[in-house]
């Protein structure tokens, strides 16, 4: 299948190419999301201003696990693919994980009680656009208030980009994973 939008061809403007280059690894080509956003060097940047792939207040496994359960349940196969390629052996997460983070819930034996705690983050959000008031004390508990902030950002954010990459029909990068059987 086809993406609803071509994505731009090369040569991009001077700020793209420099965004690209310090951001994708060596060898890589461009994301087929990126290229699509440069079709518009204005929304391009607008976009990835808002990133949140920096050193900020969670750890790299906190972050992946948000992004991956996000887009997993939003059923953006592009986005959890190219993330769990990337970060997934990086941050230690298992097969049964991944399986989980497509599949299954918070409440699956594979997971640690702080793992535990993000997933039901993930899914209060994804299904109510809120954190009830129990959820939230734990939370309130366990992460400073600018780690609440930039997971409520993160998890936000990652449902912008899977409503991007579906309504796109993105189609899945060559190297990224893909969800999981059954």
């Amino acid at each position: 299948m086809n993406a609803r939008i071509a994505p731009a061809e090369p040569p991009y403007a001077a700020t793209v190419q420099a965004w690209l280059a310090r951001t994708m690894p060596p060898g890589m080509p461009p994301l087929r999301l990126f290229t699509t956003l440069a079709r518009d060097e204005r929304l391009f940047g607008k976009f990835f201003a808002g990133g949140l792939l920096d050193r900020g207040h969670l750890a790299l496994r906190q972050r992946e696990i948000v992004i991956d359960r996000t887009t997993a349940r939003c059923r953006s196969e592009y986005e959890w693919g190219v993330h769990v390629a990337l970060f997934g052996e990086r941050v230690g997460l298992t097969a049964a994980q991944l399986a989980s983070l497509v599949h299954g819930d918070a409440g699956d034996p594979c997971w640690s009680d702080d793992d535990r705690l993000l997933i039901r983050l993930c899914d209060e959000l994804l299904d109510t656009c809120t954190i009830g008031e129990p959820l939230w004390r734990e939370l309130h508990a366990a992460y400073t208030e600018p780690a609440l902030l930039e997971l409520l950002l993160l998890a936000g954010c990652y449902r912008t980009v899977s409503t991007l990459t579906n309504a796109l029909a993105l189609p899945l990068e060559d190297r990224a994973a893909r969800f999981p059987a059954r």
